[in-house]
């Protein structure tokens, strides 16, 4: 029986960038930062109350994909083709203001929706994630 999931996946053109963006401007920690190759290194973070749960950012590079596949997949990163999670805060509007005073880009401004208030932002890749205040 599955009991939870630990670690999830969120693919990111520079590994750099992607670490700088959500340690500073989402306030996650460092779990885990360990070479793998010349390429890519496994490097996960967290967000500071959910410790059980590690997000792996994974570079797009030839260390795992075969370059064809690399191609693609930086295309449709930077397209904003992917929808990575909802992370959910207590007050949308203050957690929305900080992150916009700290560069992060909204597509879409906190909305009231059915199921709470929800926010769209891009990493410094172009995956988007929901910001919501769940009622």
């Amino acid at each position: 029986m599955i009991t939870q999931v630990t670690h999830m996946t969120v693919y990111v053109l520079d590994q750099n960038r992607a670490l700088d963006f959500y340690t500073n401007k989402l306030g996650f920690r460092v779990v885990t930062d360990v070479p793998m190759s010349q390429e890519a290194r496994w490097l996960t973070v967290s967000p500071p109350q959910q410790p059980g749960l590690e997000i792996v950012l994974s570079p797009v590079s030839t260390a795992m994909f075969k370059q064809e596949t690399v191609d693609v997949m930086t295309e449709l990163v930077r397209k904003g083709t992917f929808g990575v999670a909802v992370l959910t805060c207590d007050d949308i509007y203050a957690t929305y203001e900080e992150m916009t005073a700290k560069g992060v880009e909204f597509t879409k401004a906190p909305k009231k929706e059915f199921y709470g208030t929800e926010a769209i932002f891009k990493d410094d890749s172009g995956n988007w994630f929901s910001l919501a205040q769940l009622t």
